[in-house]
């Protein structure tokens, strides 16, 4: 169970996203919070989420230096913004319009130490990724999925959930890509993922 608090100036903004974090198996809610009044001292959970209004408003640096990983809601897509907000160390950058599903899965990959911001955004913030290179026994379509929902950092559980699969059958599906990559665990599979361009995060 990962503990989130979250952040936000409007009262309504903080109790949907309580709700959001309330209605997920896998998320806890702890306390939410006016981000103006952020002190790390206080600060508990394992994941922060705040929506940000302005985003000219905020000290980033300041963001990244609290306790707990943070991940930002934010409005803009600006490439410049959202470089300056990943550079200065927060973990995670999504839209205000998230998804239930896509904050839980945001929220579960910056637990796991990965950074996390939109497909569109991350086209822009890295190059192009190198051409994959060929396996000596290629991954099956159902591996290409489960190893997505790895990427994100969802557990055997949540991944079973999502492909309507028993978690004895994503079990299976992982230790085939463990094989197959010649890796010993999650974050080795997904790196080397990354290098062959099979998977974005």
């Amino acid at each position: 169970m990962i503990r989130v608090s979250v952040g936000a100036r409007s009262s309504s903004v903080r109790a949907s996203l309580e709700s959001v974090i309330r209605s997920s198996p896998s998320l806890e809610f702890v306390e939410a919070l006016d981000p103006s009044q952020l002190s790390a001292s206080e600060l508990s959970g394992d994941v922060l989420l705040i929506e940000v209004e302005d985003p000219n408003d905020h000290d980033w640096p300041a963001l990244a230096d609290l306790p707990i990983p943070v991940i930002l809601l934010l409005d803009s897509t600006d490439f410049d913004l959202l470089s300056l907000v990943l550079r200065s160390g927060v973990r995670g950058a999504i839209s205000s319009d998230a998804t239930p599903e896509e904050i839980e899965s945001a929220v579960h990959a910056v637990n796991a130490g990965l950074v996390v911001t939109t497909p569109t955004s991350l086209a822009e913030l890295l190059p192009r990724p190198p051409m994959a290179r060929e396996l000596a026994e290629p991954l099956s379509e159902r591996e290409l999925e489960v190893l997505d929902l790895v990427a994100e950092g969802l557990s055997n559980k949540l991944i079973a959930y999502r492909l309507n699969i028993s978690e004895h059958t994503v079990k299976t599906h992982v230790a085939s890509i463990f094989a197959k990559f010649g890796a010993s665990s999650r974050t080795e599979a997904v790196s080397q993922a990354i290098r062959r361009g099979l998977v974005m995060l």
